[in-house]
C-alpha cells in the first residue's frame, strides 16, 4: 500500500522537471518564441470554433482557415477604429496645446497658490525661465538617443515579421491541435494515463474559464467604457474605452489607465466640471459593473486566481522572460495553480499526514 502511495509521485516529480524545462525554454528563446507564444494563445482559445464547425460536418482544415480569417477581421476591424481614433486625439492634443498652457499658467497655478497660501507659493515666471534654461539640454538629450532608436530599428523589423507570420502559424496551430494533444496523450504511459487525464482536465477547465472568460470580459468592458465615453460626447471616447478595456486583463490597470487618458482628453474638450464628473461617472459605474456582476458571473471566483496573484504572476513572469512572460503568465500561474492544489490533495490522503 505504501509503495503504491510512493510511486504515485512520480508523475508529480515528472511533470515538475516538465514545467521547470519549459520555463527555461521560454527564458532562453523568448524574442523567437515571441510569435509562436501568441498564435499558441490564440488557437487554444479559437479551437472551440473550429470543433463545432467540425461537428456541423466542415473539414478541419476549412474550418481552421475560417476560424482564422474571422479572428484576424476581428482584429484589423479593431486596430482600423481604435488607430484612427487616437491619431485623432493627438492631433486635438497638439492643436490644443496653447490653450492647456494658458490653462495652466492662469487658472490651475493661481487656484494651487490660493490652496497653498503662504506657506508654497508656485512661481510661474520661475518654471518657465527654468524650462527654457533647460532646453538646450534636453535636445542635447534627444540628439543622443536618435542613434539608440535607430540601433533598435532591428527590433522594429523582427515585430513586423511576427506580425506577418502570426497568421500562418495561428492556422497551423488550429489545424494540427487535436493532433498534437492525441499525440501527448499517445506518448504518457500507461500507468499514468489516469493521472495524466485528471491533471490536464483540471488543468484545461482552469485555463478555458479564464482565458476565454477574460476575453469575454475585456470586450464587454471595452463596450461599455467606449459607449458611456461616446454618450458624454468626449472625442475618440470610443478607442479610450476600448484601452480601458483591453486592459481589464491586469486588475484596476484598465480602469486607471483609461480614466487617465479621459481625464486629459475631458479637460482639454470640455473644460469644465461637468464634462469631467460624467467622465468619471461612466469609469466609476463600470468599475463597479466589472467587479461585483461581469467578472464574477463570467470568470468566477471557481479558478482562485486572486488579483493579488494575477498582478504578481505578470510582474514576476514579465521581468523573468519580458514580453513573452507577460503573454504566458497568467496561464502558468493558472497551470501552477492546479499542481498545487493536486500536491496538496495528495500531501493531505498521505501516510505522512495522517500518521499520529
Amino acid at each position: 500500500m505504501y509503495q503504491k502511495k510512493k510511486r504515485g509521485a512520480k508523475p508529480w516529480i515528472i511533470m515538475g522537471l516538465v514545467l521547470a524545462l519549459l520555463v527555461w525554454l521560454l527564458y532562453a528563446l523568448g524574442d523567437i518564441l515571441t510569435p509562436f507564444i501568441v498564435a499558441a494563445v490564440l488557437a487554444y482559445i479559437l479551437n472551440p470554433l473550429v470543433e463545432k464547425l467540425r461537428h456541423k460536418g466542415v473539414k478541419r482544415g476549412l474550418a481552421s482557415m475560417l476560424v482564422m480569417i474571422f479572428s484576424l477581421l476581428v482584429l484589423l476591424a479593431l486596430v482600423l477604429i481604435i488607430v484612427p481614433m487616437l491619431i485623432n486625439q493627438f492631433n486635438n492634443i497638439v492643436m490644443r496645446l496653447p490653450q492647456m498652457i494658458y490653462f495652466v499658467q492662469n487658472k490651475l497655478l493661481p487656484w494651487l497658490n490660493d490652496i497653498a497660501g503662504e506657506h508654497i507659493k508656485i512661481d510661474t515666471q520661475t518654471m518657465v525661465a527654468w524650462l527654457q534654461a533647460h532646453t538646450g539640454q534636453l535636445n542635447n538629450t534627444f540628439q543622443k538617443l536618435a542613434p539608440t532608436l535607430m540601433r533598435q530599428s532591428g527590433n522594429v523589423v523582427m515585430g513586423v515579421t511576427n506580425l506577418m507570420l502570426l497568421p500562418f502559424l495561428l492556422y497551423y496551430f488550429l489545424l494540427d491541435w487535436q493532433r498534437w494533444s492525441h499525440g501527448i496523450r499517445a506518448l504518457m504511459p500507461r500507468r499514468f494515463i489516469d493521472t495524466y487525464m485528471r491533471v490536464s482536465g483540471n488543468m484545461d477547465k482552469v485555463l478555458s474559464e479564464f482565458l476565454r472568460g477574460q476575453l469575454m470580459v475585456m470586450l464587454i468592458m471595452g463596450l461599455i467604457y467606449g459607449i458611456g465615453l461616446m454618450f458624454t460626447g468626449l472625442d475618440s471616447g470610443f478607442a479610450i474605452g476600448m484601452i480601458a478595456g483591453i486592459l481589464v486583463f491586469v486588475p484596476y490597470l484598465g480602469a486607471f489607465t483609461g480614466l487617465l487618458l479621459a481625464t486629459l482628453a475631458a479637460l482639454l474638450q470640455f473644460g469644465s466640471w461637468q464634462g469631467l464628473l460624467m467622465v468619471w461617472a461612466v469609469f466609476g459605474v463600470g468599475q463597479f459593473l466589472e467587479s461585483f456582476f461581469i467578472t464574477p458571473k463570467i470568470v468566477g471566483d471557481r479558478i482562485g486566481l486572486s488579483p493579488f496573484w494575477v498582478i504578481f504572476s505578470l510582474m514576476a513572469f514579465g521581468q523573468l522572460m519580458g514580453f513573452v512572460g507577460m503573454l504566458v503568465g497568467l496561464p502558468l500561474a493558472a497551470v501552477t495553480l492546479v499542481l498545487l492544489r493536486e500536491g496538496a490533495d495528495m500531501y493531505f490522503k498521505s501516510r505522512f499526514y495522517k500518521h499520529k
